[in-house]
C-alpha cells in the first residue's frame, strides 16, 4: 500500500507543479519556484520529470500571455516595446524573469513576433532557470 501511496502523491505533486508553472506564467501572480523545490525535496527520484513538467507548463503560460498580446489591436502599441522589437525572439530567454517576464510575452505577441520562435526562446529560458533551481538543491 505504501507504494501506491507514493505513486499517488509523487504524481500528483507533478500535477501540481504543472499547473502551478503554467499559471505563474501567466498575467495570473505566483511563482512555481517554490513548488518545484518542494517536489524534489519530497521526491528527489522525480529530477527530470519536474523539469520537464515544469518547463513545459511555464512555456504553455508564457504562450497563453503571448497569445493576450496578439489579442490586442496594434493601434495601441507603444514605445516601449521598442527594446523587444530590436531584440526579436531571443528576448524572450528572459521570459522567466520577474516582474518584466510577463511583460515580454505579451509584448512580443502584440508585435506579432513569430510564435514557434517565441516558443522555444521561452522554453530555453525557462528551462535553463529552472535548471539552475534544481541543481542548487543538496542532493539527497
Amino acid at each position: 500500500m505504501d507504494t501506491l501511496t507514493h505513486f499517488f502523491t509523487s504524481d500528483l505533486s507533478l500535477w501540481g507543479l504543472f499547473i502551478s508553472s503554467l499559471l505563474g506564467a501567466t498575467l495570473l501572480p505566483g511563482g512555481s519556484e517554490l513548488v518545484l523545490v518542494g517536489v524534489l525535496k519530497l521526491h528527489p527520484e522525480l529530477f527530470w520529470p519536474a523539469l520537464l513538467l515544469g518547463t513545459l507548463g511555464n512555456t504553455i503560460g508564457g504562450m497563453i500571455s503571448f497569445g493576450m498580446g496578439r489579442m490586442l489591436p496594434e493601434s495601441q502599441k507603444i514605445s516601449h516595446v521598442d527594446k523587444v522589437r530590436r531584440y526579436g525572439t531571443p528576448a524572450l530567454l528572459f521570459a522567466w524573469a520577474p516582474l518584466v517576464g510577463d511583460a515580454l510575452c505579451v509584448a512580443a505577441g502584440w508585435l506579432r513576433l513569430n510564435p514557434f520562435y517565441a516558443a522555444l526562446f521561452m522554453l530555453i529560458g525557462k528551462f535553463a532557470r529552472y535548471a539552475v533551481i534544481a541543481s542548487m538543491l543538496p542532493s539527497s
